[in-house]
């Protein structure tokens, strides 16, 4: 019974597990000088750590995007700017410790570069992206805790719905560009 525990222990581990990463479409993305973005200042974190965070995050949101587009897609991606939803107010406690104080005039926004290629290589969408959501306040109630930066996953995913997927739907339509070499 021991050993099959083993032997089942052992091929469990060297089994690759499932992961979702593996499907959609492959990421490339870039970092355009964050120490110069608009505001991802922390408020009780050193800023290398905050700043590796946010990066982590918005590495997530858009692997999460990724993952929704077809198979055999690449999608490269530069970020250019964030702006965090809220601003870093010192004075908002008597202690003088600085905390992220989320109002609606502090609304995310974010600009970036992409270019999203089909399975032949072929230019599906690109371009410069700015989007600054407004409304960021209204889409969410509030119920307790908001997750980090979960202001600007709901804003990325609505411009990702509303902008890019109709956008590879209308490509997906047409007849590829591609040339047969063999005729």
């Amino acid at each position: 019974m021991k050993t099959f525990l083993i032997a089942t222990l052992a091929l469990a581990l060297s089994t690759p597990a499932f992961s979702n990463a593996e499907a959609g479409a492959e990421l490339e993305l870039n970092w355009q000088e964050p120490e110069k973005f608009t505001d991802i200042r922390a408020a009780n974190d050193s800023r290398s750590r905050f700043q590796e965070r946010v990066q982590r995050n918005f590495e997530k949101f858009f692997q999460e995007m990724a993952n929704e587009l077809p198979e055999g897609y690449s999608w490269q991606v530069t970020i250019t700017d964030i702006d965090l939803a809220g601003e870093v107010d010192y004075f908002v406690t008597n202690t003088g410790q600085a905390i992220r104080v989320i109002k609606e005039i502090n609304s995310p926004a974010i600009r970036f570069n992409h270019l999203l290629r089909d399975q032949y290589g072929e230019e599906v969408t690109g371009g410069e992206e700015r989007f600054r959501d407004m409304g960021f306040m209204s889409r969410m109630s509030p119920r307790g805790n908001t997750p980090e930066f979960e202001f600007e996953r709901v804003m990325l995913q609505d411009w990702f719905k509303k902008e890019l997927q109709p956008k590879i739907t209308e490509h997906a339509a047409l007849p590829a560009k591609v040339s047969n070499p063999e005729r």
